[in-house]
């Protein structure tokens, strides 16, 4: 098996950049990417670290003022809006906890990977968001105590299934619960900053992150990096916009599309 070389890594760090926040499943596409490069499962998961620590910053940079007037509220120790809308972001982590370190690896096991489970989600993703955009444009400015659990809930579901979009289900979660566009799309981009925070942490205290074993070269983890860091803001700032204009529907056609290749290449190749 040939090195990652940085081009390949360049690709997929772009590729890892636009889906992170585009409605299309990052994991999965990176699982599609890994398997047309002839990835193994540890450099996959070393790379798929990497980048996704690039796509948090991106999200930093992207949303730094509402994070510093988030901090800000924070520290002056009152019950203010934005201790109340940090707490929220911190029931939502509840359930994605809870999954991750008592049932994702049972999961896994069960369902086992491959593309054609990739393929499976990415039909439910177009399904989700198919749904939400038919149902009832949401008027609720603020996400409620309830609705950051349920969306929540549904983050810890995605995060389970290579091809089931992390933004979409939540995105779509949150439309449906009634909230509108703008305070949704925000809230969904920041509560994964801790969970994905924190995955890449556990993966790197049980030593799954490895770039000397893994047979990546520095250079290509760099390149991916940055890669992903660059498409990823991009890709933020344009999402945002996306959600607040109710432009979801073109993804779900693209899930749609996507899924049905890549369950016919699996089941034919």
């Amino acid at each position: 098996m040939e090195e990652l070389s940085w081009l390949q890594a360049l690709i997929l760090g772009i590729v890892q950049g636009l889906t992170e926040y585009l409605p299309v499943s990052s994991s999965g596409h990176l699982a599609i990417g890994g398997a047309l490069f002839g990835l193994n499962g540890e450099e996959n998961l070393t790379f798929t670290i990497a980048v996704h620590a690039a796509t948090v910053l991106s999200t930093i940079v992207v949303l730094w003022k509402e994070i510093f007037d988030l901090l800000s509220g924070l520290f002056k120790f009152k019950w203010n809006e934005e201790t109340q809308y940090l707490f929220k972001i911190a029931v939502s982590m509840v359930p994605v906890l809870v999954v991750g370190l008592f049932f994702k690896d049972y999961v896994e096991a069960f369902f086992g990977g491959g593309l054609l489970l990739v393929g499976a989600m990415l039909l439910l993703t177009a399904a989700l968001l198919l749904f939400s955009y038919n149902a009832q444009s949401g008027s609720k400015s603020k996400i409620s105590v309830k609705d950051a659990f349920i969306i929540g809930l549904s983050q810890a579901v995605a995060a389970l299934f290579p091809g089931l979009s992390r933004s979409g289900t939540t995105i779509s979660t949150g439309l449906l619960l009634g909230n509108n566009k703008k305070t949704i799309a925000q809230f969904s981009f920041l509560m994964v900053i801790i969970p994905i925070l924190g995955e890449a942490f556990l993966d790197l205290v049980k030593g799954d992150f490895s770039a000397s074993q893994s047979g990546i070269s520095t250079t290509a983890l760099v390149v991916g990096f940055l890669a992903a860091f660059i498409s990823g803001t991009i890709a933020c700032k344009w999402m945002l916009n996306l959600v607040k204009k109710g432009k979801l529907i073109y993804f779900a056609y693209y899930c749609i599309a996507a899924g049905l290749l890549v369950i016919g290449f699996s089941l034919f190749k």
